[in-house]
């Protein structure tokens, strides 16, 4: 016993020098830093804790001989399992963030054996790491009799009573606390419309950017429609926009008009979801902590008040999310649910381009879960498949939209061939050859830039566009050659193009928009509440996502990203795999994001994944029955 206990704290005290040294590179310290010996401490001693945790009998973490000799209960993790998912998700955590923080780390050093040697140690330093944080964390959302303890309740609706020396405020807040408990979805949508008046108000009519004013433009019919942005948000921003001017004949106005709806949906989404954890006994006070997220974070606010497609189409996948939960918990098929899953699996085709592609790549899944009620899910789905179609095809057709050009859809490889050229590797004549069909070569290197690829699309169509695009099966070749001869070249650019959705530490200035983009088109930032005050509360609330830890960290798609990994990687361990069906929006969207991004870190661009955070972690944690 005293043995193994030995060998214990050797293998503990190995693990927190790896991670010590690991965290040394990762801050930028040097060896004789006083803080690697905290470092190293602390590390040491969370390591330990978190070993005896997991060894206490009251967590039922059991390995697979103990589980054979007793019944097996809904709250009992599985050992082998935890570990293994824990090891595989710590090994993913670290190959995301060493891809893009590994260069730091060697920059130095020049004989390729020491490079490898600090990669490696760096490597296992962070793996320990993610693997001894994420068997701690899994310790708590998949320990179900605890969490079911913790989280949900039977939900019996006593009054609430709140104390206070102050009689007429203990009463109103008592009274405001028992109408949340009572009328949970409409609490939540008015208190999200509440918070966020305040930016409608000084953003008044909204906040409309460039490719705002290049839809407005379409509403207004000086430009011919165009699918470039989704026509179909197009339509509806017009169906608002001639509402409000045929009753007001205002343009500020009717522009208002949309904002305020598209307010109305994104408030809406958050309280279907709020309703569907009520439905499943969740207790009130975390429903309160939840709609704070939704009210209190400013860039839902600013978001709620812009005008782009990314909004309603983040409400449509929390929607999407939410009613294929309803479904899956409901032992008959509701109408209202059904309707929703309809009504946001189209708002998903149609409101983003890549939103069609991302919900055809769920189609296979979505049909083999459904299976067993094809009669029902069949039909809604081929509906959805259908109506797009429909709309994408003959409908834009006969209303003559313009399609976005080729060069949208490849920025990625596009991006990759031009690191290539731009790293002055051979090429052959005939390669060189076909590109030179293209673009003008010349300045090239003057207009790459890694993060960003607007630059060579803009040279792609000042050049021979129609060429590529008649050639594509040439040019598919000499992307595959010149990535199986320049692997590295072809991964840098990829890490560089795409970092921003993985990579948890880049920093990105979100939702510091504001205005209406300079136009001659009649409408203008009319503010209806303003002064200092107002604009210096603005700007500390968009800033303090930069300057303040943790909650910081809600600022960042990487980490958006990674939490929806452990999410998943809680309902495997948990045993719960129907809900997988959950994340499998977000997840191909996020696909489709990543090979096809025009720029490295576009926060709005995965604003649906951030704006599901809640709701992956309480799929989660949810009881399965």
């Amino acid at each position: 016993m005293r043995g193994r206990i030995n060998r214990t704290l050797l293998l503990h005290l190995i693990q927190s020098f790896f991670t010590t040294w690991a965290l040394m590179k990762a801050a930028r310290m040097e060896p004789g830093n006083i803080f690697t010996i905290v470092f190293f401490l602390l590390v040491f001693f969370f390591y330990r804790h978190v070993s005896r945790r997991l060894n206490h009998p009251g967590l039922f973490l059991l390995n697979s001989a103990e589980l054979k000799n007793r019944v097996i209960d809904d709250s009992i993790m599985h050992t082998r399992k935890t570990n293994i998912v824990s090891l595989m998700t710590a090994m993913l955590f670290t190959a995301l963030y060493m891809l893009v923080d590994y260069p730091v780390y060697i920059e130095l050093l020049t004989n390729r054996l020491f490079r490898f040697t600090i990669i490696l140690i760096t490597f296992i330093g962070f793996t320990t790491l993610f693997y001894y944080l994420l068997k701690f964390l899994f310790s708590y959302t998949c320990n179900k009799k605890r969490l079911s303890e913790t989280l949900f309740t039977c939900y019996q609706d006593i009054p609430f009573v709140f104390s206070c020396r102050y009689r007429r405020l203990s009463a109103v807040l008592t009274h405001i606390i028992n109408l949340y408990r009572n009328h949970t979805a409409g609490m939540t949508f008015l208190i999200c419309l509440l918070c966020w008046m305040p930016y409608y108000l000084y953003q008044y009519p909204g906040i409309m950017t460039p490719d705002s004013i290049n839809q407005f433009e379409q509403v207004l019919g000086v430009i011919p429609y165009s699918n470039h942005h989704p026509w179909v948000h197009t339509m509806l921003f017009k169906a608002c926009y001639d509402i409000g001017f045929f009753l007001t004949h205002n343009m500020v106005i009717a522009v208002s008009v949309y904002t305020l709806f598209q307010m109305c949906l994104l408030s809406g989404s958050a309280a279907y979801f709020i309703n569907t954890l009520r439905m499943r006994k969740v207790r009130p006070f975390v429903l309160l902590l939840i709609t704070a997220f939704y009210a209190l974070i400013p860039y839902h606010a600013v978001f709620s008040v812009t005008i782009w497609k990314d909004i309603p189409f983040a409400a449509a996948v929390m929607l999407f999310g939410c009613a294929m939960l309803r479904l899956m918990y409901s032992s008959h098929i509701y109408w209202k649910e059904l309707f929703t899953f309809i009504a946001s699996g189209i708002m998903i085709c149609l409101f983003r381009s890549n939103g069609w592609y991302g919900f055809l790549l769920c189609c296979p899944f979505l049909l083999f879960y459904y299976r067993s009620k094809a009669k029902i899910f069949y039909p809604a789905i081929i509906g959805i498949l259908c109506t797009a179609i429909l709309i994408k095809y003959p409908v834009m057709n006969a209303y003559h939209v313009e399609q976005p050009d080729f060069i949208e859809s490849v920025c990625i490889p596009m991006q990759q061939i031009t690191a290539v050229i731009c790293n002055d590797r051979e090429l052959t004549p005939a390669q060189l050859n076909l590109i030179e069909n293209v673009v003008d070569l010349t300045y090239i290197k003057d207009l790459y830039n890694p993060t960003f690829a607007d630059n060579i699309k803009e040279l792609v169509r000042a050049g021979n566009q129609e060429y590529l695009a008649a050639h594509k099966g040439e040019f598919f070749r000499l992307w595959l050659e010149l990535g199986l001869k320049y692997p590295g070249d072809y991964l840098t650019a990829y890490v560089k193009q795409t970092y921003g959705y993985w990579y948890p530490d880049s920093f990105y200035l979100v939702a510091e928009a504001e205005g209406v983009s300079a136009t001659k088109l009649g409408v203008s930032h009319t503010p209806l509440i303003g002064g200092p005050l107002v604009i210096k509360t603005k700007e500390i609330a968009i800033k303090l996502g930069s300057m303040v830890p943790i909650y910081g960290t809600l600022w960042s798609m990487g980490v958006a990203c990674w939490i929806m990994l452990f999410s998943v990687g809680s309902v495997i361990i948990r045993r719960e795999f129907k809900k997988l069906i959950c994340y499998l929006p977000n997840a191909a969207l996020l696909f489709t994001v990543l090979i096809a991004t025009p720029v490295a870190t576009e926060f709005r661009y995965v604003y649906f994944m951030v704006f599901s955070l809640p709701f992956f972690l309480m799929v989660a944690m949810l009881p399965e029955e």
